[in-house]
């Protein structure tokens, strides 16, 4: 299940969507993942640690069908108490989610993929129960933002001690190592720090700019590709001349065995079919 967050961890959480540079960028997350998921009105959507429900909210506004589900209680408290009803939440685990097969149109991750055990099981539940796309936010291990959390871990406890940080590429590699050769976008966002002027943020849309795999925030969508399994089908043939006649053959005719049928007659068996060919001038069947 990996790390569950606790009360603090909540109240930290919902005190940092509070600040107006964290909002900024918690804003151009989700637009990243709303431009890359592409969902549509009506359509079904589930995020795996919905944590306190910050992404959830603009999906809802889109009039998608939202649910989330994550593994600390105190979480989902912050969650309900910001959508209420018009959101379906769930406590469980990442690795192991209580859904169908094709439950949800879309999936998606935002910052969870850091702090469950098994990243790998993880998305693979993800494209389990989703049909048409799975979109995985995690944080840039080779930003520089990135770099600093993880040096700070160093000398004093953060929040960031228990996460696990990936590159675009250990991403890509994890995901076609579980789903395999299904097709792969990526961007990224906050390139920049939220203080750095309106032109900074119109220059953090540019689809050329989130092409640069230093941005603080990686967005990768995979495109879901139906797979159908098949058995082998037992074909049984036989030839238009053969005609049985009780436990013998009609004489001048020969029997046309498939894998799935018994093997030719043996022993008496066999006999029996040797005297019933003598006995109508036909010779003998070889034994």
């Amino acid at each position: 299940m990996g790390y569950v967050f606790d009360f603090k961890d909540a109240q930290a959480f919902e005190r940092w969507f509070e600040e107006p540079r964290y909002r900024l960028e918690a804003e151009r997350e989700n637009a990243l993942m709303i431009d890359m998921l592409q969902p549509a009105r009506g359509e079904t959507v589930l995020e795996i640690g919905c944590g306190t429900g910050a992404s959830l909210a603009p999906l809802i506004e889109l009039g998608l069908n939202a649910t989330g589900i994550d593994a600390s209680p105190y979480m989902l408290d912050v969650s309900f108490k910001k959508l209420g009803n018009r959101v379906s939440l769930y406590r469980g685990s990442a690795e192991d989610l209580p859904f169908d097969d094709n439950s949800f149109n879309h999936a998606f991750f935002m910052t969870t993929l850091e702090f469950v055990d098994d990243p790998g099981n993880a998305i693979e539940e993800a494209c389990r129960v989703a049909k048409d796309r799975v979109f995985i936010g995690v944080l840039n291990r080779y930003a520089i933002k990135g770099i600093q959390r993880r040096v700070a871990g160093i000398f004093y406890e953060t929040l960031f001690n228990h996460a696990r940080f990936f590159g675009i590429w250990q991403l890509k590699r994890l995901i076609r190592s579980i789903a395999g050769p299904v097709p792969q976008t990526w961007r990224t966002v906050n390139q920049f720090p939220a203080g750095c002027g309106r032109f900074v943020q119109n220059f953090e849309q540019s689809q050329y700019v989130q092409r640069c795999p230093f941005g603080t925030f990686i967005g990768m969508v995979i495109t879901l590709v139906p797979v159908f399994r098949t058995r082998p089908l037992a074909i049984r043939h036989q030839d238009e001349t053969v005609h049985r006649h009780g436990d013998g053959l009609m004489p001048g005719t020969a029997s046309v065995y498939t894998a799935d049928e018994h093997e030719p007659p043996t022993g008496p068996d066999a006999l029996r079919l040797c005297s019933h060919a003598q006995d109508n001038g036909h010779g003998s069947l070889p034994l």
